[in-house]
């Protein structure tokens, strides 16, 4: 009977708020029972540009959605509550219940899943392979090897046949490989002439994007639902994870018996350090091992790929890069690099805009007040928005939209001096005591990548033509070009003084 009656009255609070709302710039009302669940199913497709158009108008902020029911969340660009779930009352905020129910069958223990003691140990293990030997040597041996032994010949290729190829794809590949030679002491070879389609990468992939996937659904029950009956989307990423955790630990077993036929190997990657801390559980390295691809491969390979997109609409500042480029060629490869200022403030530019990571969310351990006077209760989620943030006018001016290096730097005499933002208003590799460890290995990846490229070949999208074509930036557990990035490559030997092709 309270069925019969739930049905209809569901149904024209459905069609009310569609004919009532203005989704795309204030927060949606909150209904008896369902709170903003119309709203949610409504965006569903579009959330970031949903979310931030409600942040832009909120005037510090920070909002409360009632998801349904019983559930809210809170969703912040405000630098001092981001500084005070971040570090400020760190151990009150936790990857939380959600997230982790979300993501163990895929990411399992590993570090970026979990809390507490086994964080604290994964992070003090791996915390040792970002010094400056160990960076000078991924600069100089791993990516450049990748680089000139594969990326360019590719890309040489592309351009003398006239080919297009799918430029995200590519970097993914290339982020691929490094990081694998360099945590695992593996070398998968993805980024081969033939662009081989493995098995493993592509069930990466699918099991990156199924789960994050988990989110957006009505209400958990339904994948839930759906992994009990073994049938959909579940059934691709229970098979997805198990190619995946196969070839991690082949990887796994290969370094035991290397590490087992040599008191100690020439080159400690980060996959020994693990085996030789104690923890021989397979199962465990194998979840340390899916988390570092899934840092190292997409990551990069995001920040890139809208890199290259947003300098082809910008030309004059590819110029600017290009002649940074070529002050520095003399330079040894790792001086070359570290020394890229004004590359630098353009990735920090282009991240700002397209985010690797668009949004994280914390749990709440107890009750608290964030910074303003939001009231969060135990249980609840705490979201901070990188993606929203880098479109409020509070935090970059009413230029927010432009791609401007420049605000990143400060001019010096003759030169350019890079002058960042605190890791609050700019929260895009986290901040306090979780902090991404990676973060200079990825800058000094991404300029090695940019120089290499630039200076031989002009990057050119190759959308339908005709069509003012803006890409789609979709969210997994990190950003996309949805679609990919089709580009033709054009050797800068073969372009005119005004960039157009001779």
């Amino acid at each position: 009977m309270l069925l019969l009656i739930l049905i209809p009255l569901l149904s024209l609070l459905f069609f009310f708020f569609f004919l009532n709302s203005n989704s795309n710039s204030k927060v949606p009302k909150s209904y008896p029972l369902v709170g903003s669940f119309f709203a949610f199913l409504a965006n569903r497709k579009r959330p970031l540009p949903w979310l931030s158009g409600i942040m832009q108008v909120s005037p510090s902020a920070t909002f409360v959605l009632r998801r349904n029911y019983s559930t809210r969340q809170v969703f912040s660009g405000n630098p001092a509550v981001v500084q005070h779930i971040l570090k400020t009352n760190f151990s009150n905020y936790g990857k939380g219940h959600v997230i982790n129910r979300t993501l163990t069958d895929f990411l399992g223990h590993g570090i970026f899943n979990i809390d507490g003691d086994s964080w604290k140990f994964q992070r003090q293990v791996s915390s040792h392979e970002f010094n400056t030997k160990s960076l000078r040597k991924f600069i100089e041996t791993v990516v450049d090897t990748e680089l000139s032994d594969r990326l360019i010949p590719i890309l040489s290729s592309a351009a003398k046949q006239g080919t297009f190829l799918d430029f995200q794809d590519i970097l993914q590949r290339f982020a691929f490989d490094n990081i694998c030679k360099i945590a695992f002491g593996f070398d998968p070879a993805y980024l081969l002439p033939s662009l081989p389609q493995a098995k493993f990468a592509l069930a990466f992939e699918d099991g990156v994007r199924i789960s994050s996937e988990r989110f957006s659904a009505v209400h958990p029950v339904v994948w839930k639902f759906k992994k009990l009956l073994n049938i959909g989307s579940e059934k691709r990423l229970k098979n997805a994870i198990s190619e995946v955790r196969e070839l991690a630990l082949n990887i796994i077993k290969e370094k035991k018996q290397r590490l087992g036929e040599k008191e100690s190997l020439d080159s400690v990657d980060l996959l020994s350090r693990f085996l030789s801390s104690g923890h021989s559980d397979e199962n465990f390295v194998t979840d340390i091992v899916i988390s570092f691809i899934l840092a190292g491969r997409d990551t990069t390979s995001a920040a890139l790929t809208w890199f290259f997109w947003l300098l082809w609409k910008n030309p004059e500042i590819e110029s600017e890069i290009l002649n940074e480029i070529n002050e520095k060629s003399e330079a040894p490869v790792f001086d070359e690099v570290k020394d890229m200022v004004y590359t630098h403030a353009s990735l920090c530019e282009s991240m700002r805009l397209y985010p690797p990571v668009p949004t994280d969310s914390k749990e709440a351990v107890n009750d608290d007040v964030l910074p303003g006077g939001t009231v969060v209760k135990k249980g609840m989620r705490v979201t901070y928005f990188p993606y929203a943030m880098g479109r409020l006018e509070m935090l970059w001016g009413s230029d927010w939209a432009e791609f401007k290096p420049e605000r990143w730097l400060q001019k010096e005499e003759e030169s350019w001096k890079f002058v960042g933002r605190d890791p609050y208003t700019y929260p895009v590799f986290q901040a306090g005591p979780r902090i991404c460890l990676g973060k200079e290995m990825a800058f000094l990846q991404m300029k090695r990548v940019v120089a290499g490229v630039l200076r031989r070949f002009k990057v050119v999208p190759a959308f339908e033509e005709g069509v003012n074509h803006e890409p789609e930036f979709v969210s997994y557990l990190t950003s996309k070009m949805k679609g990919g990035f089709p580009v033709k490559i054009v050797e800068r030997d073969h372009l005119r003084h005004d960039g157009t092709e001779s």
